[in-house]
């Protein structure tokens, strides 16, 4: 890839968590760098993912799915924008 060209990964994911745990675990993830929370329903967490690579978005996922009470965490989509950057 050319280095006038920055990429931003943009991946959506569910998050299963315990129906207890559900409102712990969507502040976590909430406070994660680089992570939205989208919607919510039960145990049901959906967040959209930003990074610099598809290394980061696999590093994001794999803290998700680490978190206290997060049953699992499955990527759904990733989307790869490029950009040509002017000006260096």
């Amino acid at each position: 890839m050319p280095d006038n060209v920055r990429t931003r990964h943009i991946s959506s994911a569910v998050v299963s968590a315990l129906p207890h745990k559900a409102d712990s675990v969507a502040l976590q993830l909430a406070s994660m760098e680089g992570v939205e929370v989208r919607a919510r329903h039960q145990g049901k967490i959906v967040v959209v993912i930003e990074g610099d690579n598809t290394g980061a978005m696999g590093d994001s996922l794999t803290r998700m799915a680490l978190l206290d009470g997060v049953v699992a965490a499955n990527m759904v989509f990733e989307h790869i924008e490029e950009a040509e950057v002017t000006g260096q």
